[in-house]
């Protein structure tokens, strides 16, 4: 069990892993690029969405979890709307990020994992993204002087304060009591 009370088995394979978590039979993709071909971020991925696919059949665990592709896979779809196998492809990126995280691989991207903690926590206890809160995620990842430069222009023209300003419903935070119990999917 890791953190969140899921099931990490080392044994069990990535593919494995993933269709448990997803529901998504990755054994299908049949490698024809269309995912690859259509997504607006492949120029910045170090695997191809197909790529990754492949090595998961592979069972090349490390090298999937360990790649800068699942972090910045912007859940935008369009692999998955091309997809002749109608495998969603984002919804499979998302689980590779969760047991990732879970697993606590290390991403080959230097502060991506660590901006989608920050942005994840913020959005758990405000509500929203915080610009503010942004600032220690820049201080912790050495660019807060970009951050100083706007973020002062912002608040001093009223365009950010230094509270945020909506905490979550009961229902709000009741989603996020879900996920950190492992039952939302």
């Amino acid at each position: 069990m890791d953190a969140s009370g899921q099931s990490i088995d080392k044994g069990t394979s990535l593919m494995s892993q993933v269709l448990k978590d997803s529901g998504e039979k990755i054994q299908n993709c049949f490698q024809c690029q269309k995912c690859a071909a259509g997504c607006p971020l492949n120029f910045t991925m170090d695997v191809l969405p197909n790529q990754v696919f492949r090595h998961i059949q592979y069972g090349h665990r490390d090298k999937v979890l360990n790649s800068k592709t699942i972090w910045l896979c912007a859940s935008c779809h369009t692999c998955s709307t091309r997809c002749p196998n109608n495998i969603d492809i984002a919804k499979v990126m998302d689980t590779l990020r969760g047991i990732a995280y879970r697993t606590g691989a290390v991403s080959g991207e230097k502060n991506i994992s660590m901006f989608h903690k920050y942005f994840l926590t913020l959005a758990k206890y405000t509500g929203r993204t915080w610009e503010p809160g942004f600032g220690l995620y820049e201080l912790k990842s050495g660019g807060l002087g970009g951050f100083m430069g706007w973020g002062l222009k912002a608040f001093l023209r009223g365009r950010m304060g230094i509270f945020p300003s909506f905490k979550g419903d009961k229902a709000y935070k009741d989603l996020f009591k879900e996920v950190d119990k492992g039952g939302a999917r």
